[in-house]
């Protein structure tokens, strides 16, 4: 059964993707402002309403060390796999904004948040640091989308508002269910292979709660929507970190690991090693791709001996 269920939450991720990128490349156009600021917003921010619910659950429950893996593995998955997979099916261009501020405050965020981990706890104060962080990034976002009014575009594409918003609504909610259907099935199936606990949480879960992002950046590259696609990632790393894990740590302070310390700092160097490969051209080539998808698979092998 839990096949079936599998399939059928693949067939709701990809279907609710389309109908999601359609929505929001409509009120795009409709407000007049770049598809990679949407992209870092809305869809960023829908896309990682998975890792949200996990990582806040798992804050309430007092297992918050589930969460700190969890937006560690979905940001590497992210990076590595989901834009891999879009430059490798198709060359990705770069919004030089995302290259010359977005990228580089992940970058910023993610060693903040190794800082902070140093003293091996995340504490409430720690949590309020990144709140505070990401209102910072909200308002220079919107404040950049104001100041970015594209001229008018051609209407081909664009819904009306309230329809753009009955796609985005159902997009987004048949992503989030078929995500979850994807999670916690393939759980289900792992832990009938023997899979041990840990080994499911650092893998399935983390690039489970990413599969939103990853099926929605594909279906926006197919698209020829490519700043929504690489918005969509960058926006969901930064949610990960200054909403996701500021809001659990807030409820219940963290223990940190020395492998979650490696693992932010394998992150860190990955994401500067990301933002390195547009020093010349601003775009993500599929030789580019496939050296990410490489990196992902040498840290996969990595965490599969280590545990």
């Amino acid at each position: 059964m839990e096949y079936i269920l599998l399939i059928v939450g693949f067939v709701l991720l990809i279907k609710g993707a389309d109908v999601f990128v359609d929505g929001s490349g409509s009120v795009a156009r409709i407000l007049k402002v770049p598809q990679f600021i949407i992209g870092l917003t809305v869809v960023s921010f829908g896309t990682s309403a998975p890792e949200a619910a996990v990582s806040i659950s798992a804050g309430f429950a007092g297992s918050n060390e589930i969460c700190l893996g969890n937006v560690i593995g979905s940001n590497m998955f992210n990076l590595l796999v989901v834009v891999g997979v879009c430059a490798a099916i198709s060359a990705m261009p770069v919004e030089r904004d995302i290259k010359r501020f977005d990228l580089p405050f992940s970058i910023v965020i993610t060693a903040v948040v190794l800082a902070l981990s140093i003293d091996k706890r995340l504490s409430r104060i720690d949590g309020l640091i990144l709140v505070a962080l990401f209102a910072a990034y909200l308002f220079l976002t919107i404040r950049k989308a104001v100041k970015n009014k594209t001229a008018e575009q051609d209407d081909s594409k664009k819904l009306s508002a309230v329809k753009s918003i009955i796609f985005i609504v159902i997009g987004l909610a048949a992503v989030v269910v078929g995500g979850d259907m994807v999670v916690d099935n393939a759980v289900v199936i792992a832990e009938k292979l023997g899979m041990s606990q840990t080994l499911i949480s650092l893998t399935i879960i983390a690039m489970g709660t990413s599969l939103p992002e990853l099926v929605t950046s594909i279906v926006a590259s197919a698209k020829g929507e490519n700043g929504l696609a690489l918005g969509n990632v960058v926006g969901s790393n930064i949610f990960n970190l200054l909403f996701v894990l500021a809001f659990s740590v807030t409820l219940n302070p963290v223990p940190v690991r020395l492998s979650s310390v490696i693992d932010l700092s394998i992150l860190a160097a990955v994401s500067i090693i990301m933002l390195l490969m547009l020093f010349r051209k601003d775009k993500y080539s599929r030789p580019k791709g496939i050296f990410a998808l490489l990196m992902y698979v040498a840290y996969a092998v990595y965490i599969f001996i280590r545990n």
